[in-house]
């Protein structure tokens, strides 16, 4: 076998510039690919290994790599030019292959530093417009702080209806009192302020809070069985103050804003899957190519050659439905169920890539360290990050259905 699937100094040869082309993205998309990719080659593949492998602590949000992303501009990627951001006119094609590039290396940073923070927490404080856009996009843009979007809780996270929401916010003085828990919510570990969604009467609100109120208390870090440099866990609320300038858009708004931002973040999500199903399909055939079993390569087999055939057409697939659900985004269109196609496209093409290509190579796949030979390998790792794909950010079932419905009708799928 070659060192390069192993030895995280160098890397296997990318199928994507022979099998995919980019012929039909704007030319500031495709230069905004190249300048994530030679970000992503540069600061994430020598410390990937790190990254992917290293369980999760309170102290363990690699800011680091935070104030790289932000020191590289490409927080600049999703924003207009009147916060600090590019002014593009495809921002969200932009920001979708920055979020691929970064998932070649590490999908729990690409999740949590650019789909959370960017796409989720800054895209909606963007269309929030008014005072919260003026002053807190543009330190979004710059990297000053790291924060979290909060909509799941213990007993709600697909259901992200009034009757399931137990954070609730009653009306004070010059604001909102704010009492409740929320769960999964990545970031929050590190993070200054969070966009929440709670209950206000019988509606539903989006606010921004500060976590650095008396009343903010943030568990230890979930033990997760992958993307471990995500790091999420609980947010407890007690008597937290929110002014009302800190209410994104209208009181009762919130499902609204909240579904809005979800559903950009589906599309990366997709993005996420494409960027580790395409590193996976890398470091396997470049190994399989070479490593022998009865005097062949395991490449010279038939089964295999389909099965990546195979694979590289899913891929393919998944890439264009991110990408085409972006470019109606910027175009003004609904891209919602494209979106939903291209979260389970996605995310399921990368578990598919992942499982397929630890068995091509075999014991090889299934380690991350060879001890004897000091070896790190990256598939057992993808493996396991691949999976959260298929349930968080609505879970695929649930996007199935949002299709579904497109298919057949409300009053046929409820």
């Amino acid at each position: 076998m070659t060192s390069s699937a192993a030895d995280p100094g160098t890397a296997p040869r990318r199928l994507s510039d022979t099998l995919y082309s980019d012929m039909l993205l704007p030319p500031e998309t495709i230069e905004i690919r190249n300048e994530a990719r030679a970000f992503a080659d540069r600061v994430l593949r020598p410390i990937a290994h790190e990254l992917n492998c290293t369980p999760e602590r309170a102290d363990a949000f690699r800011f680091d790599v935070f104030k790289a992303i932000a020191d590289a501009g490409l927080y600049e990627i999703p924003y207009g030019k009147d916060v600090g951001g590019r002014g593009l006119t495809y921002p969200t094609l932009g920001t979708l292959v920055v979020t691929e590039e970064l998932a070649y290396y590490s999908p729990g940073i690409a999740s949590a530093m650019y789909d959370a923070q960017a796409i989720l927490v800054g895209g909606t404080l963007n269309s929030a417009g008014g005072t919260l856009r003026r002053e807190f996009l543009p330190r979004i843009v710059r990297g000053e702080f790291v924060a979290s979007f909060a909509t799941s809780e213990p007993e709600a996270s697909t259901d992200l209806s009034p009757a399931a929401i137990r954070t609730v916010a009653t009306r004070a003085q010059g604001g909102w009192t704010l009492n409740g828990v929320k769960r999964w919510i990545t970031n929050s570990p590190a993070a200054e302020f969070v966009v929440l969604l709670c209950r206000t009467g019988d509606q539903l609100s989006m606010m921004l809070a500060n976590m650095r109120d008396p009343g903010v208390k943030v568990s230890a870090p979930d033990l997760k069985m992958g993307n471990h440099p995500q790091l999420t866990a609980d947010i407890t609320f007690t008597n937290v103050f929110v002014p009302d300038e800190h209410v994104v858009g209208a009181v009762g708004g919130g499902l609204r804003v909240a579904l809005s931002s979800l559903m950009l973040g589906r599309m990366g999500i997709g993005a996420v899957g494409v960027g580790m199903g395409q590193r996976a399909m890398d470091v396997a055939t470049d190994y399989i190519q070479h490593r022998k079993v009865y005097g062949r390569p395991i490449a010279s087999f038939q089964h295999w050659q389909f099965r990546f055939a195979e694979l590289a057409t899913e891929l393919e697939t998944a890439r264009s439905l991110y990408l085409k659900g972006a470019y109606v985004q910027d175009r003004g269109g609904d891209a919602s169920i494209l979106a939903s196609m291209a979260k389970v496209k996605g995310s399921e093409t990368a578990v598919d890539i992942a499982r397929q290509a630890i068995q091509a190579c075999g014991a090889y796949g299934f380690a991350r360290h060879i001890s004897g030979s000091n070896e790190k390998w990256p598939l057992e790792a993808i493996y396991r990050d691949a999976k959260i794909g298929e349930i968080y950010e609505g879970a695929n079932e649930i996007q199935k259905w949002i299709v579904a419905r497109q298919i057949f009708g409300r009053t046929i799928t409820g």
